[in-house]
């Protein structure tokens, strides 16, 4: 496969489709967004007027959307990617939605001869720019073993979690987690700090005790601990908390449909649910430390 098109060019798709591109894939681009677009073009992908263009002549069709209307839409309208895409095309949806719209999806492609994989990722932004990002897929495993060429190029890692819509039920429940990790480390992280700790100093303690996790080595909430890290940048990029917020009510509705208790999946959704409300739904998850904290620290 040399021509891919991919759709979607938000924080975790730009720099996705960049790698394809560094790689030497021919990348034509579409996204809503013409700036986004525009960084593409610049970093030698091939600009597409509209979706159903980008998708006409490729080899593989990439997507990376919010929610489970938009990929809905993509696939599914008149005129969409099942559509306008060429015979044979593989088709590879990166976002993270619900199981049961991954498999609608899916079973629309099937029975147009598309062969189709979710393979939503994690690994966030950083992940996403090293070309370090763990993909859970799900599907058949020949189309995989035909994506593996260009998930290689994009992630660190692939997993095959099972038949399609089995990727989606794998990320939720690690996003689920991940939404209780950052909870409960922007809380412990502001009880030590009102004791008058330093948030470096207890987060490293924490790095190399029992209470280890992602959150405190890869993305610590607290401004200025970690450079790299969307809290020493005002919470700008990263993961956003409406996203968060989404994937934690896809938890949600996975567990009734199994009659499966997760009651901190639950208390964790309404809390980023009242941080969102409170006019942070644009910023990155880890600004939850917010709630806890009315002013933490701000970088030097």
């Amino acid at each position: 496969m040399q021509h891919i098109a991919f759709i979607g060019l938000g924080n975790m798709g730009a720099p996705m489709a960049r790698n394809l591109v560094a790689a030497g894939f021919h990348v034509s681009v579409f996204d809503l967004a013409p700036q986004a677009v525009a960084a593409l073009v610049e970093a030698g992908a091939t600009a597409a007027q509209s979706a159903s263009a980008a998708v006409q002549a490729a080899d593989a069709v990439i997507t990376m959307l919010p929610a489970n209307k938009h990929v809905q839409e993509l696939y599914l309208a008149d005129g969409g990617v099942l559509d306008s895409a060429k015979p044979g095309a593989l088709l590879i949806d990166c976002s993270t939605i619900a199981a049961e719209v991954a498999r609608q999806v899916a079973q629309a492609a099937s029975a147009r001869g598309f062969a189709m994989l979710d393979a939503p990722v994690s690994g966030g932004t950083a992940g996403a720019q090293a070309g370090t990002l763990t993909f859970i897929v799900g599907g058949e495993l020949d189309a995989l073993q035909r994506a593996r060429p260009l998930l290689e190029k994009m992630g660190k890692n692939i997993f095959h979690a099972g038949a399609a819509g089995a990727g989606q039920v794998a990320k939720i429940c690690n996003n689920m987690l991940l939404g209780i990790l950052m909870a409960g480390t922007a809380e412990a992280l502001n009880l030590g700090v009102a004791h008058g700790l330093d948030p470096a100093v207890l987060s490293d303690i924490m790095a190399k005790s029992s209470g280890r996790n992602w959150t405190l080595e890869v993305y610590n909430p607290w401004p200025g601990v970690m450079e790299t890290a969307p809290a020493s940048r005002n919470y700008s990029g990263g993961f956003g908390t409406a996203l968060m917020l989404k994937d934690l009510g896809l938890a949600q509705q996975a567990s009734l449909s199994v009659n499966a208790a997760t009651p901190l999946g639950g208390l964790v959704r309404q809390l980023y649910q009242l941080h969102a409300q409170a006019g942070h739904g644009g910023q990155d998850f880890s600004s939850i430390v917010q709630m806890f904290s009315a002013e933490p620290s701000k970088p030097a």
